[in-house]
C-alpha cells in the first residue's frame, strides 16, 4: 500500500518538527528533569556521604570498624556470594525452559517467575515464617531435625533468594526469544550434545545479559531491607545484614554512626551503575557484543 503524497508530506513535516519539538519546550523539559534529578537523586547522596564524614575521616573509619558494623558488612557480602550464584543459575534454566521449549503452562511459569516484582518483599518474609517457622508448615519438622531457618543464616539467604530471583531470567528471556533457536537447532544437526551446545552456542550469545543480572541482583541483595528483616530476626551482630544495622545505629540515635554503614551501601550503589555502564559500552563496541 503506497503512501499518498499529502501523508509523505505531513509525515516529514512531523519528522523535522516533532510535538514538543520548539526550543522553549525543550528547555523546560530539560531543567525540569535537572532539577528533579538533583532534589530526589543527587541530594540524598551527598547528603549521606557528607553526614558520614562530618565528624572527621578518624570518626568515620571508627564508626566502620566498630563490631557489629564489620559483621553486619561481611554478613551481606556472604549473602551476596550464595545468593547471585544461585539466581544466575535459575535465571539460566528458567530462560532457557521459557525460550526453548513449548508445553502447557508457559504463561504461568514467566508470571510465577516475575512474582516477586508484584509481592511486597515483607509479605514475602512473612510468608516464610509460616512455612519454615516454628508453628509454621515445616516448622516441627525442623525442630525434630534440629535444623534451625527462621532467624538465622538460611532465612536470610532464602529471603534474598525470593526477591532477587526475576533479575537474571528477565535479562535473559526477551534476549532469548529474539535470537530462537536456529543456531541451537544448527548445533544439535552437527553432531553436539546438549550441554555443548549450551556452553558454545547459547551462552556466548547471552554472556553480556548475564552479567547485567548479575550486577543488578547484587545490588537488590545487598540493599534488601523488608524481607530479611522479618525473618532475620535482627539480632545485633548475629543475623544484621547491613541495612538492618543501619536502622540499628540510626535507632541507637548513632546518626554518623548509620551515615557511614550507609555510605557503604551508596558506595556499592554507584560502583554497580559504573560497572554496567562499562560493561554496556564494552559489549557494544567487542567483536562479539556487536555481533549479538
Amino acid at each position: 500500500m503506497s503512501m499518498t503524497p499529502e501523508r509523505a508530506s505531513e509525515q516529514a513535516e512531523w519528522m523535522h518538527h516533532p510535538v514538543g519539538g520548539g526550543i522553549v519546550t525543550r528547555r523546560i523539559v530539560l531543567w525540569t528533569v535537572l532539577v528533579l534529578t538533583a532534589l530526589f537523586l543527587v541530594a540524598p547522596l551527598v547528603l549521606i556521604v557528607t553526614s558520614g564524614l562530618s565528624s572527621g575521616v578518624g570518626v568515620f573509619i571508627r564508626n566502620l570498624t566498630e563490631p557489629s558494623t564489620v559483621h553486619a558488612i561481611l554478613l551481606t557480602l556472604l549473602t551476596a556470594l550464595v545468593v547471585v550464584p544461585i539466581n544466575i543459575l535459575f535465571g539460566l534454566a528458567a530462560a532457557w525452559t521459557v525460550t526453548k521449549f513449548d508445553f502447557k503452562g508457559k504463561t504461568l511459569l514467566i508470571a510465577l517467575i516475575e512474582l516477586p516484582y508484584s509481592i511486597s518483599p515483607i509479605v514475602a518474609g512473612v510468608a516464610y515464617l509460616f512455612v519454615y517457622g516454628s508453628q509454621g508448615l515445616f516448622g516441627p519438622l525442623l525442630e525434630q531435625l534440629g535444623i534451625k531457618v527462621m532467624f538465622a543464616l538460611p532465612a536470610i539467604f532464602l529471603a534474598s533468594l525470593f526477591v532477587t530471583a526475576p533479575f537474571v531470567a528477565r535479562e535473559l528471556i526477551p534476549l532469548m526469544q529474539v535470537q530462537g533457536t536456529d543456531e541451537e537447532e544448527a548445533a544439535v544437526t552437527l553432531g553436539a550434545g546438549g550441554f555443548t551446545t549450551f556452553w558454545r552456542v547459547t551462552l556466548p550469545n547471552v554472556k553480556w545479559a548475564v552479567v547485567y543480572g548479575a550486577i543488578l541482583c547484587n545490588a537488590r541483595v545487598m540493599g534488601e531491607f523488608g524481607a530479611v528483616s522479618v525473618v532475620s530476626g535482627n539480632i545485633r551482630g548475629q543475623t544484621t545484614t547491613l541495612p538492618l544495622q543501619i536502622e540499628l545505629l540510626y535507632q541507637d540515635y548513632n546518626v554518623a554512626g548509620a551515615f557511614a554503614a550507609a555510605t557503604v551501601l551508596t558506595a556499592v550503589a554507584l560502583v554497580t551503575i559504573l560497572v554496567k555502564v562499562t560493561l554496556e559500552r564494552y559489549g557494544k563496541t567487542s567483536p562479539a557484543g556487536a555481533s549479538h
